[in-house]
């Protein structure tokens, strides 16, 4: 009999599992899809929530919160009137329950952008702190995967934003992209819902540095 009870036990938990596995595939799909459709800082900014409550009901799931934190970054590029140090705050704040689960090389991509829109803010006095910074993310982000394509479109990025007489501009920042591209036409995320992103952008900067 307490052997009958612990198969029972057992089964039901494995269909319980394999249930929540098929909601949090549904879910994620939706929710990409909305990111993806997002066209104001409003939409974002649910895009973002939705996936943070994705998160904190699988617990065990990085993705929903790296996605959530992405939507704040992308309200970072597109809103110019948002403040960006408050919005890094928070960005951070989620980037860092991600990182409570795993630690990985897309993680140090975001935080990468959350510096660098930290930088812009006011780039002739956060230059100094904000570029060691970033190098040293950049860094890591390599180390845990040299050939991830979007650790080289933000260098290149980085490169091309520098004036040329401190090492920046089309002609240094042309090869980096270069490399980017090439590592994209190889890449191979792990799982549908892993990061793709960057391959588009990265070939138009490309043809920009190269006009």
């Amino acid at each position: 009999m307490k052997k009958f009870l612990f198969l029972l036990i057992a089964a039901f938990s494995l269909q319980s599992a394999f249930a929540q596995s098929d909601m949090y595939q549904q879910k994620m799909k939706e929710t990409l899809t909305l990111l993806d459709s997002a066209k104001t800082t409003q939409d974002l900014q649910e895009v973002s929530a939705q996936f943070e409550r994705i998160g904190d009901m699988e617990k065990s799931q990085w993705l929903p919160y790296y996605y959530a934190a992405l939507a704040q970054t992308t309200i970072g590029w597109m809103d110019q009137k948002i403040d960006k140090d408050k919005l890094a705050e928070k960005t951070k704040a989620i980037i860092a329950k991600a990182e409570a689960i795993e630690i990985n090389a897309e993680l140090y991509i975001l935080s990468h952008m959350v510096a660098t829109q930290q930088m812009l803010v006011d780039p002739n006095s956060r230059w100094m702190t904000y570029l060691p910074m970033k190098a040293e993310i950049a860094g890591k982000a390599k180390s845990m995967d040299k050939d991830n394509p979007r650790i080289y479109y933000l260098e290149a990025q980085d490169i091309l934003n520098t004036p040329p007489a401190f090492g920046g501009g089309k002609e240094k920042a042309k090869p980096v992209f270069e490399k980017a591209v090439n590592l994209f036409k190889s890449f191979k995320p792990q799982s549908a819902f892993h990061p793709k992103w960057g391959q588009k952008q990265a070939e138009e900067m490309l043809a920009k540095c190269s006009s």
